[in-house]
């Protein structure tokens, strides 16, 4: 395995990336966007293992154009970037590192219903711009979370570590998730129904052709007036130009956003001029501990499959059983 060629399109934090150097041939993009695609495809001739970011797409051409490639392992728990058909149907497992971002992730996602709700960013920047003149009993009124419904879209792992929190908030808490899990102290709604009721929505679904725009604009509209709107999951579950108009008009009384559909946004984007929204740059993981929990594990999941071993965390096992075929 010394001899294995392996690419990384980032260099990873904690001690399984400098074991990867010592264990591989690795080449490491340095620059601080993605890697320009001329530059995976040439990197990806001689690789036979790709360790990745959710910033790199990972489509049929490219794996097409990888002959060598073995594994696949992206730091990320999401895999909308790799094409897990055309990766499986290579023999090619793709590893990913769930399990271990969920309660940093869910961190955030309180940490976005207060900062939405009591309008922190908004006052922040309301005392650095000297507009604090004295104490008035009707500036900057914001929503309690505390005896508040909140609304649930997707019941894995993070929407689960959301709900262990909101009980301290003395929250009523309403689920809904497209598998129809049922989730003990999570009331289980229909999304409609979810959407009508609940103080805060937060969502917490993977992205997928059936889930984009999963609340789109005749959804956004049903949501109850006032509500606030949190997405830490994938920005492409919202229809952000909807969202923007909801949140003009005050229908919707704030959102907390740690991810767009373009990351990072248009300039020219709605979401950018509304003082409403609290804006993070896909911060969810972002914990130093945390992220070096997921290098260390997608780092495990590239070893191994250049080993020959199953992956610690694959997404597509078929593609073994399909390789030794």
């Amino acid at each position: 395995m010394a001899e294995a060629r392996v690419y990384a399109t980032r260099p990873l934090p904690g001690g399984g990336f400098r074991r990867l150097a010592e264990q591989t041939r690795l080449a490491v993009w340095r620059g601080h966007a993605a890697p320009p695609r001329k530059t995976l495809e040439a990197e990806l001739r001689e690789a036979e293992g790709l360790l990745c970011l959710l910033t790199d797409p990972v489509d049929a051409d490219l794996i097409a154009s990888a002959p060598r490639l073995r594994v696949i392992s992206s730091c990320s728990v999401g895999l909308d970037h790799v094409d897990l058909v055309a990766a499986t149907a290579r023999g090619i497992p793709v590893g990913h590192t769930p399990g271990v971002l969920a309660e940093t992730t869910a961190d955030l996602t309180l940490a976005l219903m207060l900062a939405a709700a009591r309008r922190l960013a908004e006052a922040d920047r309301f005392v650095r711009s000297g507009a604090w003149k004295e104490w008035d009993p009707e500036l900057l009124l914001g929503r309690d979370l505390h005896g508040s419904t909140v609304g649930l879209i997707g019941l894995g792992d993070i929407g689960q570590a959301v709900a262990r929190r909101l009980v301290g908030f003395e929250c009523r808490i309403l689920g809904w998730t497209p598998s129809g899990r049922r989730v003990s102290g999570i009331e289980p709604v229909e999304l409609d129904a979810l959407l009508a009721a609940a103080d805060f929505v937060s969502l917490h679904v993977a992205l997928a052709p059936e889930t984009r725009h999963l609340l789109d604009a005749g959804r956004l509209a049903r949501m109850k007036p006032g509500a606030v709107l949190v997405n830490a999951a994938r920005g492409g579950l919202v229809d952000e130009t909807a969202l923007a108009a909801r949140l003009a008009s005050g229908a919707l009384s704030a959102a907390g956003l740690d991810v767009f559909e373009d990351e990072p946004p248009d300039p020219e984007s709605p979401l950018l001029g509304l003082d409403n929204v609290v804006l993070t740059p896909h911060l969810g993981s972002a914990s130093v501990r945390t992220r070096i929990r997921m290098a260390d594990l997608a780092v495990e999941n590239l070893l191994a499959g250049l080993a020959g071993r199953p992956l610690p965390a694959c997404a597509n096992p078929e593609a073994r059983a399909g390789s030794a075929r």
